[in-house]
């Protein structure tokens, strides 16, 4: 029996292969998936409908299955409020002593590219900016 709150068979056997290093992206219902991630890259899809799953319901599951070593979020460029709504709700499901990490969107799309991104979990959040790029630890 699974002690995790993670029962979602797709992601686990994904994160069963990763190791240290290797990365995850919650994306949000506006996130371009198929371009947005490396071709090798496993993909879950658990955007049933606009605010079916969110971003931090996929977190809250996730911090009880891997370890999280840098936590990365999607924010805008110049002449926008780099604090979003959904920023607050994040860093409380982080370890305590993890930083939440702002990078600018153009640069964030370069990193969930990486070959590195080894998990996209497609969410139907409907909030702007709510992209999440986690670094799996040990």
């Amino acid at each position: 029996m699974l002690l995790g709150k993670c029962l979602q068979p797709q992601i686990l056997a994904s994160v069963y292969k990763m190791g240290h290093g290797s990365r995850i992206l919650i994306a949000d219902a506006g996130y371009p998936c198929i371009t947005g991630v490396p071709p090798s890259a496993d993909k879950v899809w658990l955007n049933l409908a606009p605010g079916k799953v969110l971003v931090t319901d996929v977190l809250e599951a996730l911090t009880s299955v891997i370890p999280i070593e840098k936590a990365e979020v999607m924010h805008p460029t110049k002449g926008f409020d780099p604090e979003q709504e959904v920023f607050p709700e994040i860093r409380k499901l982080l370890p305590k002593d993890l930083e939440l990490t702002k990078t600018e969107n153009f640069e964030f799309y370069d990193r969930a590219r990486h070959k590195y991104t080894a998990l996209l979990i497609a969410t139907g959040e409907p909030r702007n900016w709510a992209n999440l790029l986690l670094t799996v630890g040990v």
